[in-house]
């Protein structure tokens, strides 16, 4: 209202005539603002200016009027006029939510740009890895967390095991040949086919440690007429160094009849645009494993018995439970004063969630009682159910603590041409 009196002063238009006889009164800057009154010729016309008009627009002066009627029969002045300057739109308003919206927009933008500022941090944090070296070689990083460390402060040897068996299933799947099971192929599953690995072995140079990240390769090759070798290397991400080396067998058990199965020529053709021609990174030991039992057995075990926890998506025990079971049996003088350095197992059998274990350990070239003047020690193992049936045979070695194998003993397969 005051900017429409304020431009009606510059540019008026005519309106209706008033009663005749009012007579304009022009009131001064310092009235405005006090509650003017304006009386009639018959003093029942009160008129009240509360607002404070401009004392200048485009550099001319103007004042605020009021009008009085009722006296000499003059017009009453022209209502303020709307004018095309008082209807242009509060720029500063405008101003202020442009600025809001691309402060938003730069917000946003900076988080979808987030990338790791220092080199230890996982480059993708998120991701379930890639493929590399002309689609053979799967790479997957891992941090290591704090529940993932044991009483040593490093990195457990289950830990260390599931970060394999996950990168070997983030393979498959994102190969593409992921199934309806738990790492089955398409053909694998429409067939009742499913993975279970024979043999495992392992060599563990040096463990990692809390907030250490590491890098897992693994690729696949032919293992005979009716396996599949998965081989596995694990190194520091920042130093580059080896860590770990694994090599594995695995066959084909049909999950309905639980019996061991040939590999079909339609599986067969899922799986071998895959397979990569080279050694395993963990040279074979063909020393047999023994079989214990309670008379050459030193240490036993019993009452072991899976936990719902414990068993994987085909219902049976998940083999990296077999190795924390089997060292349920390991003398504490050899975990307190040493560390596992090397572990093979043969898996003779699966266990099922009813099932009742017993872990039996024999400790060989070492005396037990005096432990700090030796060096490494060997450990043969044995994982039975309690009427007596096979499930893991096993053996490790031990090498006394703070005095690791630094060398790196590994390489990754070299590319492809």
């Amino acid at each position: 209202m005051v900017a429409t009196a304020a431009t009606s002063s510059i540019f008026p238009i005519p309106s209706p005539n008033q009663d005749s006889g009012a007579k304009n009164a022009k009131l001064g800057p310092g009235s405005a603002g006090l509650g003017l009154k304006s009386k009639s010729a018959s003093g029942s016309l009160q008129v009240k200016a509360n607002a404070q008009a401009p004392s200048k627009i485009n550099g001319t002066s103007v004042g605020l009027a009021t009008v009085e009627s009722g006296k000499n029969g003059d017009d009453m002045s022209s209502p303020p006029a709307r004018t095309f300057i008082n209807q242009l739109p509060d720029w500063s308003v405008l101003l202020a939510a442009i600025t809001t919206i691309f402060l938003a927009a730069e917000k946003q933008w900076t988080m979808l740009d987030w990338k790791p500022k220092r080199p230890d941090m996982l480059i993708d944090p998120f991701g379930l890895g890639r493929i590399v070296q002309d689609g053979l070689v799967f790479r997957q990083n891992f941090s290591i967390r704090s529940y993932e460390i044991g009483a040593d402060r490093t990195a457990s040897i289950e830990t260390l095991m599931n970060h394999l068996q996950e990168t070997a299933l983030n393979h498959v799947k994102t190969a593409g040949l992921l199934g309806d099971g738990f790492g089955s192929t398409p053909e694998m599953s429409v067939r009742n086919l499913i993975w279970v690995v024979t043999k495992m072995q392992v060599v563990v140079d040096r463990y990692p440690t809390w907030g250490d990240v590491v890098q897992v390769d693994t690729w696949v090759s032919a293992s005979g007429k009716n396996g599949m070798r998965r081989d596995w290397i694990l190194q520091d991400c920042k130093t580059g160094q080896i860590l770990t080396r694994a090599t594995s067998v695995w066959v084909m058990m049909n999950k309905l009849t639980r019996r061991l199965s040939k590999i079909p020529d339609e599986v067969r053709g899922e799986i071998e645009p895959f397979f990569m021609n080279s050694p395993p990174v963990v040279e074979e030991d063909s020393r047999k494993l023994l079989k214990l039992d309670d008379k050459t057995a030193d240490y036993v075990r019993t009452g072991l018995t899976p936990r719902w926890g414990d068993l994987d998506i085909n219902q049976h025990v998940n083999n990296v439970k077999y190795i924390g079971w089997i060292l349920e049996s390991a003398p504490l003088p050899i975990l307190e004063s040493h560390e596992l350095s090397s572990l093979t197992l043969e898996y003779r059998r699966e266990c099922g969630r009813d099932s009742v274990l017993q872990s039996l350990t024999a400790v060989s070239g070492a005396d037990i009682g005096n432990l700090g003047s030796n060096g490494g020690v060997e450990c043969q193992h044995l994982l039975r159910l309690e009427e007596g049936a096979e499930i893991v045979r096993g053996r490790t070695e031990w090498r006394p603590k703070y005095v690791n194998n630094l060398g790196i003993v590994g390489q990754l397969p070299a590319e492809s041409a």
